[in-house]
């Protein structure tokens, strides 16, 4: 039996001890610690590496969201809320899940049933190299609009002033962090250093063409055109045997 580890966040007591009254009836999750605050979530977190994240939204100082944006790798992530309006916003978060307090233990179950059936454990491939895998996925906010996203689905980063947009699924949104940032976290096997501006996922190019003075030039499966550097396209050809 596959057992996923799960941390609880919550500022309630009584909320975390619900929840793992609700966890006695599940053996494949294991709950591994859990926090009464964003910053102690936000270090237990990097600490054990759950798979799984019980996590309220409105707390003091710090809400769930702003936990989220602090991670560099985001767990399975089911929200926990009192309140309908929160429960709303969470699936513009699109987060994984929520319940709505007090929890029963239907509701429960099936949210759990929700996360085997859709996170397949026995047969995730986990495929790391150095950095994330890339069926990790990680939190991006841009305004008001926020995605949880799978490192997978990333097509492409683009250098935008201080900021780097994030091509996936025909969204777009600028983060606040550099190329170099994001390139030393994301695996090497997978991602590409095409130009200063941008990197891209070799599993979405669609097309690769001799351009001028030994460049190359990708095209995206979604539209998007890419030419690749001279120095780089030499390391492109290499890395896919060409």
């Amino acid at each position: 039996m596959t057992i996923l580890k799960a941390v609880i966040v919550e500022d309630s007591r009584l909320a975390r001890n619900e929840l793992k009254e609700l966890m006695k009836a599940h053996k494949e999750i294991e709950l591994i610690g859990e926090a009464e605050n964003v910053d102690e979530g936000f270090d237990l977190i990097n600490k054990t590496k759950p798979d799984l994240l019980f996590l309220d939204i409105n707390m003091p100082e710090k809400d769930g969201f702003e936990l989220l944006e602090m991670l560099d790798e985001v767990p399975i992530t089911i929200f926990t809320t009192a309140f309908d309006e929160y429960a709303i916003k969470s699936f513009e978060y699109n987060a994984f899940d929520y319940l709505l307090k007090p929890i029963n233990q239907k509701r429960f179950s099936s949210s759990i049933a929700k996360v085997f059936e859709q996170s397949n454990p026995d047969t995730n491939t986990n495929i790391k190299t150095e950095g994330l895998s890339i069926d990790k996925q990680i939190f991006i906010k841009d305004g008001e609009k926020c995605w949880l996203v799978k490192i997978q689905d990333i097509s492409l980063f683009e250098i935008v002033g201080n900021y780097t947009r994030v091509f996936f699924e025909g969204n777009k949104p600028l983060i606040y962090k550099s190329l170099a940032q994001i390139e030393e976290k994301l695996p090497v096997d997978v991602f590409f250093r095409a130009n200063r501006q941008q990197i891209i996922n070799i599993n979405h190019v669609k097309k690769v063409v001799s351009w001028f003075n030994g460049k190359l030039k990708i095209e995206m499966q979604s539209g998007e055109e890419i030419e690749i550097s001279r120095r780089q396209s030499y390391l492109f050809k290499e890395q896919l045997s060409f």
